[in-house]
């Protein structure tokens, strides 16, 4: 008999239940990289993640013959119902054995949820915020993780979300790219030079943490708007700015970071992280002092670069601004030749232009997660 339960946040031990669980089903698999158990913490607390200032969420997991074999988030992001003048909620961290009964269980306590609180439609995977990942993964398992960037899961994932009435709404598509091989076409990099010279476009480097942190602010509220026409976008609050900026700013390499400015306000970005998912895989979520290490020796000894977080805001997109921002993205590649891989991690099929932009810049599309919805 399967019971569903719902995690009191309050108790720990109820709390590290719902963590634990992919730790289990994903126990020794190559691809799959552990999260870090703090940040899961974090998602599952009130007090400390952004999210709850504007939202609700609620966690359950399923229980049969003692052990736990499904789990599942509930939300509700107001802010983006409301940009959207939807009623949607969304469901994330679903992990599952492979069986359908628990899946339907699962599935059907976040209907309820959802229906009592007015809301029609059910959407996800689908998290707390803009670098948490998209999608059930449906193509590309044989390839790694890229960090927490993205979800990894197993191929009959599909079937048990896709056999509960669940279609597709948007498929997040990841690129393979080899940085030493990427160069761009004559036609775009002299676009690149004439926006750079006509005094359009300046483009930043830096070489530390300290100046690059003095752009924090100016670089989380460009990120806030270069996506304002993506299918994911709502407007954050200025917390949650912080949030995701200080995320970012433990892994980032400042050398690699470029920046475009217009008039002393940030206009695009190029974001690379190298890639420190085999060290991920060796802490097995833990992050002391030990774990801390292994991922700082990583960002000098890995040869994956992933760029998650490459975009220039949507009014300079025609002036020139789309060129500069790919022959800094370029730049970024070919700069350090530690990298011989490197991802173009999950851009939206709603993003047209960018993906046509990839297209023809000769990328290969290698791992695709999809964003499911149903109506309740």
């Amino acid at each position: 008999m399967i019971s569903i339960r719902k995690i009191d946040l309050n108790d720990k031990s109820d709390v590290m239940r719902f963590i634990q669980l992919p730790f289990d089903l994903y126990a020794g698999h190559p691809q799959w990289v552990p999260p870090f158990i703090a940040d899961v913490k974090t998602m599952l607390n009130p007090d400390k993640h952004p999210y709850y200032e504007h939202s609700d969420a609620e966690f359950f997991v399923a229980i049969k013959d003692g052990d736990v074999v499904g789990r599942i988030a509930a939300l509700e992001n107001k802010p983006f119902n409301q940009y959207h003048d939807a009623k949607d909620a969304e469901f994330y961290l679903f992990e599952c054995v492979n069986d359908q009964e628990v899946a339907n269980a699962l599935f059907e306590t976040v209907f309820d949820w959802a229906r009592s609180r007015g809301l029609n439609r059910l959407v996800g995977p689908k998290g707390f915020g803009p670098l948490d990942g998209y999608g059930i993964q449906i193509e590309g398992f044989e390839h790694r993780q890229m960090m927490n960037m993205m979800n990894y899961n197993y191929p009959y994932y599909r079937d048990l979300v896709e056999n509960l009435g669940f279609a597709k709404i948007v498929d997040f598509v990841s690129s393979y790219v080899d940085p030493q091989a990427f160069h761009l076409s004559p036609k775009v990099r002299k676009a690149a030079d004439i926006a750079k010279k006509r005094g359009t476009f300046l483009v930043l480097d830096f070489k530390n943490k300290r100046a690059l942190r003095n752009w924090a602010g100016r670089i989380g509220q460009a990120y806030n708007k270069a996506f304002v026409k993506n299918w994911e976008y709502y407007p954050l609050t200025q917390r949650e700015i912080d949030f995701v900026v200080d995320n970012v700013m433990t892994i980032v390499d400042p050398d690699l970071i470029k920046i475009i400015v217009k008039e002393g306000e940030v206009v695009g970005f190029v974001f690379p992280f190298p890639d420190v998912s085999a060290a991920m895989q060796k802490n097995k979520g833990k992050l002391g002092p030990i774990e801390i290490l292994r991922l700082l020796i990583e960002i000098k000894r890995t040869n994956w670069i992933s760029f998650n977080g490459v975009g220039i805001l949507p009014e300079y997109q025609g002036l020139g601004g789309n060129a500069v921002m790919y022959a800094e993205l370029e730049k970024s590649m070919h700069q350090n030749t530690q990298f011989v891989h490197s991802e173009l991690t999950q851009v939206a099929e709603t993003a047209e232009q960018m993906r046509k932009d990839l297209k023809n810049l000769g990328v290969r599309f290698y791992k695709n997660h999809r964003v499911y919805q149903r109506d309740l």
